[in-house]
């Protein structure tokens, strides 16, 4: 019997250990500004390290708004999208928090659990594992509406 080389029925990629990512869309964008001014209300900055961020003015004279200052982080991955939009999933972070939770998931876990408390980091776990995909078009809607009472103070 001949030996013959088995002919592979895909190539292999030239990347293969390539990271997952979740495209972005509107409501990214929106659910994005919700979670930024939320931590301006709540704690008037960071939500970890409590830096305060307020309105800044650039040399051109236009201002930079305080909740521009801080960046959205996910607790659980955009690309898990049973939760990816839901409000205790995120928080309103500094760069510098941001970064330094993403490079020590330990901490992040802590953090998280620490800020949700127990019962609501289960249920966002409990969220997490549906099959169910949120409602974008009610997303988009109760975002907005949010972000508006944000912006006029109430």
């Amino acid at each position: 019997m001949k030996r013959t080389e088995l002919k592979r029925r895909t190539p292999l990629r030239a990347n293969p250990q390539k990271r997952k990512t979740a495209k972005r869309d509107p409501l990214d964008d929106l659910f994005s500004e919700y979670v930024r001014r939320r931590a301006l209300a709540r704690v008037g900055g960071c939500e970890r390290c409590l830096a305060k961020k307020h309105d800044t003015t650039r040399d051109d004279g236009t201002t930079r708004p305080a909740y521009m200052q801080l960046q959205c982080s996910h607790f659980i991955g955009r690309t898990t999208y049973t939760v990816r939009w839901d409000a205790d999933n995120a928080a309103g972070l500094c760069g510098g928090c941001h970064n330094y939770l993403e490079h020590n998931p330990d901490e992040h876990q802590a953090w998280f659990l620490g800020h949700l408390g127990q019962n609501g980091y289960d249920m966002l776990q409990a969220r997490r594992r549906t099959r169910q995909r949120p409602d974008r078009n009610a997303l988009g809607i109760y975002y907005k509406v949010q972000v508006t009472l944000f912006k006029e103070g109430v």
